[in-house]
């Protein structure tokens, strides 16, 4: 591996690669015998080569912020990490064809000001941004608050560049968007979780900078009445309205009590409240009118019990700090068991209903922590543990009940398990419960011609199943 990447570019001390095999919530800490830090995509090509030509298993990884245990590798000990993070350089912006070329290990943030130093706007936007990376992030398929108008990662790639299991490389860093010219397989690599080719860089799309904005944090009288909202919202703003979020009363409670008792926007307690943002290339003056016409709306049939309306740029990004700040505040908290399912719009209040009364029956004390992007059906349903309880205590004992129950509430909806943090280690088993044979027969079909070997992210996505994981 330093024959490759130099010495500088190999870490074998466990001190120094503990951070790399010790996932986001430190629940799951693997083993390996060394982290390669290429600088290169050739450079990651030959350490793939040669790891293929000795049967050596790799783990990809990116900023190391999964929820999943996906980017981490298990305690054998026989597993290299290859990070990304020194390919970490922007290659080109044209603001012509509106895209922007880059490796894989830059961080997200990153990515969003070299779009804005250039007046454009690349729209993916989630709350670990400073540490994720985009070719985690294509892994992963991730979402963010701002799927409602721009979508998923998936939607805001025109190409990619990929290492595969034996070394070769694969790259269609054209930035087209039309190209009819067979299979477009750039979607394979998208949202596999590293397991059948290493992300080493893409052609992402920029979008024009909205010249305004207008944000609300919203008291609603309950889910069903949030769902309305939104869809008066959409009726009145068409496409201007860019991030709908739940927030529950809990989730709300919590992340103020972990902002050191930050007071909350709106006076007294309301059981759910929604943050709403328009973006827009009209004047402010206009966006904020069409807020206001949204929310007297809303007002006027029952659904808006009080608002509150960012009236500067601050006011705003308190009330965004106060969304992005709530996954974080579960983890440093612990005990919190996270359900990231989806569901059609429509069924999400009926979902919510369910899935509250369910798991308050099995442990009356759980704290409801919800909250998520209702505008797409994503709901991140945290039930997180009772304050008097042990975090090791309550998800020894609810982990699995818990999740069997939100999960199996959310198939009968038409939903998914995973909307938007990958599956990994956490979620791989379920897939047997939730996919079909047929599916399940067509993954490992791919798995196994792409990576015969099964040497990519071993152990994660794909459920062990006779027949075919052999």
């Amino acid at each position: 591996m330093q024959a490759i990447v130099g010495p500088h570019g190999c870490l074998t001390a466990a001190a120094d690669t503990e951070p790399f095999v010790t996932d986001y919530r430190r629940i799951y800490i693997g083993k390996s015998p060394v982290v390669v830090m290429p600088s290169t995509t050739e450079q990651v090509s030959q350490v793939m080569a040669w790891c293929y030509q000795h049967d050596v298993p790799v783990v990809p990884q990116g900023g190391n912020t999964s929820l999943m245990g996906g980017a981490v590798p298990d305690d054998s000990g026989t597993a290299v990490v290859i990070s990304l993070r020194k390919m970490h350089r922007v290659l080109a912006i044209d603001t012509v064809n509106d895209t922007m070329t880059v490796e894989a290990g830059v961080t997200l943030s990153a990515a969003r000001q070299a779009a804005e130093d250039s007046k454009r706007l690349f729209p993916l936007r989630i709350g670990s941004e400073g540490s994720c990376q985009i070719g985690g992030n294509l892994s992963t398929n991730a979402g963010g608050t701002a799927v409602l108008r721009y979508g998923n990662m998936r939607d805001l790639v025109l190409g990619i560049e990929a290492v595969l299991p034996d070394g070769r490389v694969f790259s269609s860093l054209r930035g087209l968007r039309k190209d009819n010219t067979g299979y477009d397989l750039k979607h394979l690599f998208i949202g596999a979780e590293g397991t059948l080719g290493i992300i080493t860089g893409a052609v992402l799309k920029l979008m024009p900078q909205p010249r305004s904005s207008a944000v609300a944090f919203v008291a609603v009288q309950s889910p069903e009445a949030a769902v309305k909202l939104l869809g008066e919202a959409r009726a009145l703003s068409g496409q201007a309205v860019t991030a709908f979020e739940l927030i529950s009363a809990p989730a709300l409670d919590l992340v103020l009590e972990y902002l050191g008792n930050e007071p909350s926007p709106l006076e007294g307690q309301h059981d759910w409240m929604v943050l709403i943002e328009l973006t827009s290339g009209a004047d402010e003056e206009s966006l904020n009118t069409t807020l206001m016409e949204i929310l007297e709306a809303g007002l006027g049939q029952g659904w808006v019990v009080d608002a509150a309306v960012a009236s500067s740029l601050t006011d705003a990004q308190k009330f965004w700090r106060i969304r992005e700040e709530i996954s974080d505040a579960q983890t440093r908290t612990g005990g919190s068991i996270k359900c990231d399912i989806s569901v059609p719009v429509s069924r999400i209040a009926d979902f919510i209903g369910k899935a509250s009364a369910g798991v308050l029956a099995l442990e009356p004390a759980t704290r409801m922590v919800i909250y998520g992007h209702m505008g797409d059906g994503n709901v991140h349903f945290n039930p997180l543990r009772p304050k008097d309880r042990p975090a090791k205590d309550f998800l020894a004992q609810w982990y699995k009940p818990v999740s069997d129950l939100v999960d199996g509430l959310a198939h009968a909806e038409n939903g998914s398990i995973s909307a938007e943090h990958g599956i990994g280690v956490a979620k791989r088993d379920d897939l047997t419960r939730y996919k079909s044979t047929v599916e399940l027969e067509l993954m490992w079909q791919v798995k196994r011609a792409l990576d015969p070997k099964n040497l990519l992210n071993p152990g994660r996505v794909l459920p062990r199943i006779a027949g075919l994981a052999d």
